[in-house]
């Protein structure tokens, strides 16, 4: 047992610290009659008032009278322990106090910003004063423990977000893998044609940046590859990958493309959106990395009928493995970086829109592919039938902002729509018409941008689409869709016609989102989207410490947004591998193993999944790395076998006690 420990028993000598807080505490509690009141508890030596007490003044305040006084448990009452209790922890451990010695009463947010009358506000302050006071008597002395962390890091999805925060890191002379579940890297940036607002050419800006990324020495590239499990805890994961078979051998392809050329059999490309075709054996898109083909198994003729066989035939590096398989590798690393993407609305679903019922009702996807010089049509903008349209409608928010599909804003829409605009002008003598809720230009240069187009002459109708049909020839324009549109607030409806109808569809999670969540350990936010621990002071870690989100797997976002997310996590991984060790949490559960029956309710429950069960001597255990004293086990074990170090039922009954009084 410590002298700390001893003392803490022998004598509880505590120090109680109320904030002014300005006039957030001080405008409604009266400060001095609550360090009087203080000053008359068991065990109290102490009881001062300070206007700032998380200023360097009042903290030193706090380090002189544990050192002159010789406190043993300190209480400071002020406001939120998310803003502030890191900041008392640490001066008491620079005046020699254990961190965990400390307690902290919000008479803030609890308080004063909630009870208007001036004398209900100070009898709740002295309340949560006794409360903090009386706890802090039981609190014991916790370790922190430190363990080293792996240097290497997991980046898993390879759009623009996945590539910067790989590249970051790698160029920082730390190994990487990257894994990502298409044959190539580029995710959704490298299908556009342009990027608004700059209209620069979003592969010209990309493929630098994948071609690095695939030459790197710090650099795995695990293409065509999920992550199945996960193990570990921050510092030490380990991850295993399945990565999928190709039919290719990457070692020895040289990336010729003569194996597509001779191939004869056909299927629509999902680069380009199934406005093009590939071939069985592909390369998804020229600029790909790696520069090495697959083999479509559904489509091609020897998985189907044992025949053909022709890329083989013709490929002077032998490169073609007709036997290969699915591989298993596992791989350790300290950090993870989750960059998943996203996936787009199906407009299919939303009948108003008409999207598959005539064929000149394209995504803003399928136009990105239409447009662009390398895409089906050579960059001509074409209807199906290959005459040049007259007239383009551009529909906004098309599963966004409904409350049929999703709430929320994707935005991005807006600008894109009006990026479309401009190309359709660039290229053709059509005719424009943005049917829009709202336009929204919140970035950098974007209300220039939409200035801009504006000027270019495009017509502008505020409305929610509420059917599309044929025109039958009808209309000023003879366009050959007919589109009504209410406006949502005055009730007007406008007809518009037009040869060909882009939708901006909804930036949406990708479908298999919750069990991405489920494997690393993080949560969804109810949109499904995955959740950052704190929107504005922690927006790219996760509820696991060590795990990170990056781009529009955390929620709908642009490049620009994308970028600085990345960046970010980037900063945040190479923060912790030069520090060397990271700090486990103290305050975790603990199983005694006499008095568990080894029901397993507590493994079930487990959010962490931190808690195993030893077959052998048939009780559970706590894994503490991986725990995180969320006290889920403790609450709900049948058996009172499970103690909360820091939250004990001696320390929480005082607390309740001291607020009854």
């Amino acid at each position: 047992m410590t002298e700390e420990t001893k003392s803490s028993k022998d004598e509880v000598r505590t120090g109680v610290y109320i904030c002014h807080c300005g006039t957030n505490i001080a405008g409604t509690v009266d400060v001095a009659a609550v360090a009087d009141y203080a000053s008359h508890l068991d065990s109290v030596v102490a009881a001062r008032v300070y206007r700032f007490m998380c200023s360097e003044p009042g903290q030193e305040m706090i380090k002189q009278d544990i050192k002159e006084l010789d406190l043993n448990r300190v209480v400071v009452a002020s406001c939120s322990p998310t803003m502030h209790e890191p900041t008392f922890r640490k001066t008491c451990e620079q005046a020699g106090l254990n961190r965990h010695l400390f307690q902290m009463a919000n008479i803030r947010e609890h308080c004063s910003w909630v009870t208007a009358d001036h004398e209900k506000a100070t009898e709740k302050a002295k309340a949560l004063v006794e409360a903090a006071v009386r706890r802090v008597y039981f609190h014991e002395p916790l370790e922190v423990r430190e363990v080293p962390v792996n240097s290497s890091t997991l980046v898993v999805g390879g759009g623009i977000a996945g590539i910067q925060a790989a590249l970051q890191i790698a160029n920082s002379r730390h190994k990487v893998y990257l894994v990502e579940r298409e044959p190539s890297i580029g995710g959704h940036m490298i299908q556009l044609d342009k990027t608004f607002p700059t209209l620069d050419c979003s592969a010209c800006i990309l493929t630098p940046n994948m071609s690095e990324l695939g030459s790197h020495p710090y650099v795995e590239l695990l293409t065509y590859s999920e992550v199945e499990e996960l193990s570990g805890y921050v510092g030490n994961f380990k991850a295993k990958i399945r990565k999928k078979a190709r039919y290719v051998d990457e070692e020895k392809c040289t990336g010729c493309g003569v194996c597509q050329g001779k191939c004869p059999w056909k299927a629509p490309s999902e680069f380009e959106m199934g406005l093009g075709q590939r071939k069985a054996i592909y390369i998804p898109f020229p600029q790909a990395v790696p520069n090495v083909p697959i083999i479509d198994r559904e489509n091609c003729a020897y998985f189907q009928k044992g025949k053909c066989r022709a890329c083989e035939k013709f490929c002077e590096a032998g490169a073609i493995k007709f036997d290969d398989e699915d591989k298993i590798i596992e791989v350790e690393v300290g950090n993870i970086i989750l960059a998943t993407g996203f996936q787009t609305f199906d407009p299919s679903v939303a009948a108003q829109y008409g999207y598959g019922k005539f064929d000149d009702i394209i995504t803003g996807l399928e136009f990105e592919r239409l447009c662009n010089a390398t895409g089906p049509t050579g960059g001509n903008i074409q209807l199906k039938d290959g005459s040049v349209p007259r007239s383009v409608a551009i529909v906004h928010c098309v599963g966004s902002r409904d409350e049929e599909f999703h709430d929320y804003c994707s935005r991005v829409c807006c600008m894109y729509a009006l990026k479309h605009s401009h190309l359709i002008k660039e290229k053709t003598d059509a005719q424009v018409c943005q049917i829009f809720t709202d336009i929204r230009c919140f970035g950098k240069d974007y209300e220039d941008f939409y200035e801009r187009l504006v000027g270019e002459g495009a017509n502008f109708v505020r409305g929610k689409v509420q059917q599309v049909a044929s025109a039958n020839g009808k209309g000023t324009d003879r366009g050959k869709l007919a589109i009504t549109a209410e406006d949502p607030d005055s009730g007007k409806v406008t007809q518009v016609s037009a040869d060909m109808i882009v939708l901006c569809t909804a930036i949406e999670p990708q479908q298999d989102a919750d069990e991405v969540a489920h494997t690393f350990s993080v949560s969804l936010k109810a949109d499904g989207f995955l959740m950052e621990r704190h929107p504005k002071l922690d927006p790219v870690a996760t509820r696991t410490d060590g795990i990170y989100v990056v781009g529009c797997c955390q929620g709908p976002k642009d490049i620009p947004d994308t970028v600085s997310q990345a960046s970010a996590a980037a900063a945040k991984v190479l923060a912790v591998i030069t520090k060397g060790k990271v700090e486990l949490e103290a305050s975790t559960a603990v199983i005694d193993e006499d008095l568990c029956s080894g029901c397993r309710i507590c493994n079930l429950l487990c959010p962490y999944s931190a808690i195993s069960f030893d077959d052998e001597k048939k009780v559970s255990n706590i894994n503490e790395a991986l725990c995180k004293g969320c006290g889920t086990c403790v609450a709900a074990c049948p058996s009172g076998a499970i103690t909360h170090r820091h939250f004990t039922t001696e320390e929480i009954m005082a607390e309740i006690e001291g607020v009854l009084v």
